[in-house]
């Protein structure tokens, strides 16, 4: 498998999930802007969305949008319970906190990254990730992780997403069950691993 990245963008989740799986994989970095990867090849020929992650699989498939690739990568690797089983009520629970984060989470984030959203926009959006934040808090109240004290998935993609926080300055403190849980998962040998493979250490 080869895993398309930009480094600290989401490709971090599916990045940390290969590693928390152990599964063979390359990486090959992307220059998301001028659609171009690290060896020059044309990203848009790989995956016409043109945005990261893409993974292509052996028999030369591939798979786009990081909640796809996280449970595919999951599933070839039951045994490390990275994903409850498929068909069971956790399956859809985990799927229930996937949506939440891609749709609530990261693109909130969105226009915060860009220079011409206007200010009165931006305060606008940091309010509203602060309500979306205050869920995961309430949640990691209760447990270690969003689906209890196993680590799947779904807390690999929150993490990737909470870490753009402090560049858009965003002061996680006011949600301490959110700042336990980033650094919980930054402590992971395998999320090291990953952060120290996009040279984000």
């Amino acid at each position: 498998m080869k895993l398309y990245f930009s480094p600290g963008a989401c490709s971090l989740s599916p990045h940390i999930a290969l590693c928390e799986a152990g599964l063979p994989f390359e990486l090959e970095q992307v220059d998301v802007r001028a659609k171009k990867t690290k060896s020059g090849a044309d990203f848009l020929a790989i995956n016409p969305k043109g945005q990261v992650p893409a993974i292509v699989l052996d028999d030369g498939d591939v798979l786009t949008e990081g909640p796809a690739i996280v449970q595919y990568i999951a599933d070839q690797k039951p045994e490390t319970k990275l994903a409850p089983a498929a068909g069971t009520r956790e399956r859809y629970h985990l799927q229930e906190w996937l949506n939440f984060i891609t749709s609530e989470i990261h693109k909130s984030f969105s226009p915060l990254f860009k220079a011409d959203t206007p200010e009165d926009y931006k305060t606008i959006a940091k309010g509203n990730l602060g309500g979306r934040f205050g869920v995961l808090d309430k949640r990691l109240n209760k447990s270690s992780y969003l689906l209890g004290e196993q680590f799947t998935v779904a807390d690999g993609y929150a993490f990737a997403v909470l870490n753009w926080a402090p560049r858009v300055g965003l002061d996680l403190a006011p949600w301490p069950n959110v700042q336990a849980f980033q650094k919980r998962v930054a402590a992971r040998p395998k999320v090291q691993e990953a952060l120290k493979a996009e040279g984000l250490l």
